[in-house]
């Protein structure tokens, strides 16, 4: 197999992964409707008990999510409004699309939010409220308490984007800025019923750490926060009034987020529709079809980037030296997030260097190639999804007088593989559940 075939069959694999968590389809995977009983997961809801539907949300999914519903309930839905990212539309009649910004908050985010907690407040014992949520709603909620700027939370998102903290840990800290998340969407909601669908970007798929989970109980806690930042070495460097928030919380002055066995989750139902895993077995469907020796590795895979790289890095070259664990011609398809903890000034995602890591593993040789992308087709704040490398990337580079180690060092993968034309552009894709990895070895 040719380089030029192995590149192309990587971007068709992957883009059949990306069909496979279509949000639309999702969302009518496991809600339907029959005549005036809609049906949810098996669950069933008589339509003639509600006076009022309203929707509301917040993910880089939401406009197809929404758009789903809309399909099925049509002038049913008395209002709604559901944040998006900038970009990520769809034509909508009843529900309101609001457009802000990720991974960090902005004003657009936080009236939208504002927007959202109103009507929300509003409804009633005899209301239906279906919430959709996918990944980047955390960023995408943005309601600090009462005595926290959005400025001041934009900078403590900053420190912990740059700091190496995983999904899980990152959220547990937005939870107790925000008035919306850790479960305070349900209180705003309560009597109504509630019905929160979820495409999930959350290794394991966790309902609370999912968009920091607005609708479900919350397991973290202010003592969490503070361990958390300690670790990470930030607690001392994020401002005053969020330090103080976070000490009132552990003293017990203000409230924790809602729990479970709250009363306010009685008539509450949360469902996950989508999540990496249904990606990552298209994929591998894909590969097997188009005649490539198939092996998932895990939907599980997190850590620092660089190392995860390294290892996929040697997988290949397992590959081609001893058969193992799959004989070429092979395709190894992995999912999950990794991070990056960042220590230059460059610009790029956590995609894009794990590519530029793995393209300097596996240089010279002549039948690998390694692709990595977000299925939300955006790659930390680029407009690339990933990146696409082979043995010959690093080569390639040479002529160009480009040293790949120093670009690594500097976190600065984008212009690196922009140069190149390497970069895996789809545009804004209206999904998230993570990234897809793919090592394709065509022979020895």
């Amino acid at each position: 197999m040719t380089i030029s075939k192995l590149r192309q069959d990587a971007i068709d694999i992957f883009k059949a992964g990306l069909k496979a968590v279509d949000p639309r389809t999702a969302v009518k995977k496991y809600m339907k409707r029959d005549g005036q009983t809609l049906i949810v997961d098996e669950k069933k809801y008589d339509l003639n008990q509600f006076d009022r539907i309203y929707v509301v949300g917040g993910g880089k999914a939401g406009a197809s999510m929404a758009a789903a519903v809309e399909d099925m309930l049509g002038n049913l839905v008395t209002d709604g409004i559901v944040n998006v990212k900038y970009g990520y539309t769809a034509k909508l009649n009843k529900i309101r699309i609001n457009e802000a910004d990720h991974p960090v908050p902005d004003e657009a985010g936080s009236r939208g939010a504002e927007e959202i907690v109103k009507l929300v407040g509003n409804t009633q014992e005899n209301d239906l409220l279906i919430c959709l949520i996918s990944g980047g709603g955390s960023a995408l909620l943005p309601l600090p308490v009462q005595g926290i700027s959005l400025n001041e939370k934009q900078e403590v998102t900053k420190k912990l984007l740059a700091c190496g903290a995983n999904i899980n840990e990152i959220n547990a800290v937005r939870k107790h800025m925000s008035r919306i998340k850790g479960g305070q969407l349900a209180r705003f909601s309560y009597p109504a019923t509630l019905i929160t669908l979820i495409l999930s970007d959350v290794i394991g798929n966790y309902l609370d750490v999912i968009a920091s989970g607005p609708t479900v109980p919350d397991s973290s806690t202010f003592e969490d926060v503070k361990e958390i930042m300690e670790r990470y070495k930030i607690w001392n460097t994020i401002p005053d009034t969020v330090k103080n928030h976070f000490e009132k919380g552990i003293g017990r002055n203000i409230p924790e987020t809602p729990k479970a066995g709250e009363n306010i989750f009685s008539k509450t139902q949360n469902v996950i529709v989508g999540s990496n895993i249904q990606a990552v077995l298209a994929a591998a469907k894909e590969a097997k079809g188009i005649g490539y020796q198939t092996m998932v590795l895990s939907s599980f895979i997190e850590g620092e980037t660089k190392d995860v790289a390294r290892v996929h890095a040697a997988i290949a070259k397992e590959i081609l030296q001893s058969g193992n664990p799959v004989s070429a011609p092979a395709c190894v398809v992995s999912g999950g997030e990794t991070t990056v903890t960042i220590r230059g000034k460059g610009k790029g995602g956590r995609n894009q260097e794990f590519c530029l890591a793995a393209a300097i593993d596996i240089a010279g040789m002549d039948s690998v190639v390694i692709l990595s992308g977000g299925t939300d087709g955006t790659d930390g704040p680029t407009d690339a999804a990933g990146a696409i490398c082979d043995g010959q990337t690093i080569e390639r580079t040479l002529a160009k007088k480009i040293k790949a180690m120093d670009y690594l060092m500097d976190n600065n993968a984008y212009p690196f593989f922009k140069e190149l034309d390497d970069l895996l552009m789809t545009g804004p894709t209206n999904t998230n559940v993570m990234d897809l990895r793919l090592v394709l070895a065509g022979g020895k």
